[in-house]
């Protein structure tokens, strides 16, 4: 990300590893069966292999996914980087935010995770989030400090 003149960056962040989690347990799950069923129908080591394969993806694509998303504030804008491959990048004013949401589930709580959604003027674009962002209050008030600072910036009589 290019930073404008006078621009400075207040939060740089990517999705937490806790809030993968989930995708690491489900990817357990699927290995152990997987490596269960094919140990069951072939006595060799290959229900092992199985599991250790499969494992190995699913850390790998898990891994990717996180570090292929980045977040970044900054004392004019807010932006979401994704992907590794193809890319999607989001970018707004923090003059447009005008509301500023989280959520999190009870699991996410417990993991200190959580989802910071941005509601912007005159978009419809409704994925305008941080997903699974550790300690999901500091965004927020890293959004709030740097919206207080660019209007008391704009308030103050220019020399």
């Amino acid at each position: 990300m290019d930073l404008h003149a006078g621009e400075t960056v207040i939060f740089k962040g990517r999705p937490s590893w806790r809030s993968i989690l989930s995708f690491y347990l489900a990817g357990l799950v699927i290995a152990l069966v997987v490596g269960g069923i094919v140990a069951l129908a072939d006595k060799n080591a290959t229900g092992v292999a199985a599991f250790a394969v499969i494992m190995a993806i699913v850390v790998v694509v898990g891994f990717l996914k996180r570090v292929s998303t980045s977040y970044t504030i900054t004392s004019e804008r807010l932006h979401i980087r994704r992907g590794l491959l193809s890319r999607k990048v989001q970018q707004t004013n923090l003059e447009r935010v005008q509301n500023v949401n989280t959520s999190q589930s009870f699991f996410e709580r417990i993991l200190q995770v959580g989802t910071v959604d941005f509601d912007t003027a005159g978009t419809d674009d409704s994925e305008f989030s941080f997903d699974g962002v550790a300690n999901p209050e500091e965004v927020v008030a890293a959004v709030d400090n740097a919206q207080r600072a660019a209007r008391s910036a704009s308030a103050s009589p220019q020399a």
